[in-house]
């Protein structure tokens, strides 16, 4: 499980996800379900998708307090998705619930991310608003390591804080990056942004890229032309 292209479906209705992904005829997309799709779908449409063969990251970014997480991992964990994550602000207590909730009784589980700074925060909010000193770079890599020593398998960051994070925690310590543009494409609300071929040369392992694909004027052809930069075709 390295090096993929992951598409954010973020609709609004499952109705518009199936018609979407009924455009790749060929390809089964690695697909993201976030918080509108599954709050107005439910868990149904994370067995739709399943059933029609695509690995699924279910991203709704847990944050409460430990026995809530854990019991919520329990039941995401039987939804059988491929990959889920957390914010790492919640704590190591959280972190280490969040694990045992998803561990299945066989020992299997999805792979399991913590959220280390969303990459529509610049440093200057983290610091006025969330009043968290130091240097982003500093306090992403600070949950990197927690993450990593709470039995997490990567996190959610930036493709530009990729190598800080390889380099701390290790190559097999997963980094899954948002904030993937091509480089004609608009920024949209992301404030730290790179290409699919950028992301690839920082050492990405996942990338997730939404409008650039769901918003084009050929969706697959889009796909297949980031799957080439990050991928290689």
């Amino acid at each position: 499980m390295r090096k993929d292209v992951i598409i954010a479906c973020d609709f609004p209705s499952g109705r518009e996800v199936m018609t979407f992904l009924d455009r790749f005829e060929q390809e089964k997309p690695f697909v993201k379900i976030g918080m509108e799709l599954y709050y107005a779908e439910g868990p149904d449409i994370v067995r739709e998708l399943k059933r029609r063969g695509h690995r699924i990251f279910l991203d709704l970014k847990l944050h409460d307090i430990p026995n809530t997480v854990k019991r919520a991992m329990q039941v995401l964990s039987s939804l059988n998705v491929d990959m889920t994550n957390l914010h790492a602000a919640g704590s190591s207590a959280m972190m280490q619930a969040a694990v045992e909730g998803l561990t299945r009784a066989d020992g299997t589980r999805p792979v399991l991310l913590a959220v280390t700074m969303l990459t529509s925060i610049s440093e200057d909010t983290m610091k006025k608003e969330l009043r968290i000193d130091g240097t982003l770079s500093n306090t992403v890599i600070a949950y990197a390591k927690s993450a990593m020593a709470s039995g997490l398998d990567g996190v959610v960051c930036s493709p530009h804080e990729s190598p800080m994070v390889h380099e701390s925690c290790g190559a097999d310590f997963l980094t899954v990056t948002p904030g993937v543009r091509f480089a004609e494409s608009a920024r949209g609300d992301q404030a730290r942004v790179t290409t699919p071929a950028e992301a690839r040369r920082l050492g990405s392992d996942y990338i997730v890229v939404g409008r650039p694909i769901t918003r084009a004027d050929n969706p697959v052809r889009a796909y297949q032309k980031c799957m080439n930069e990050f991928v290689g075709g």
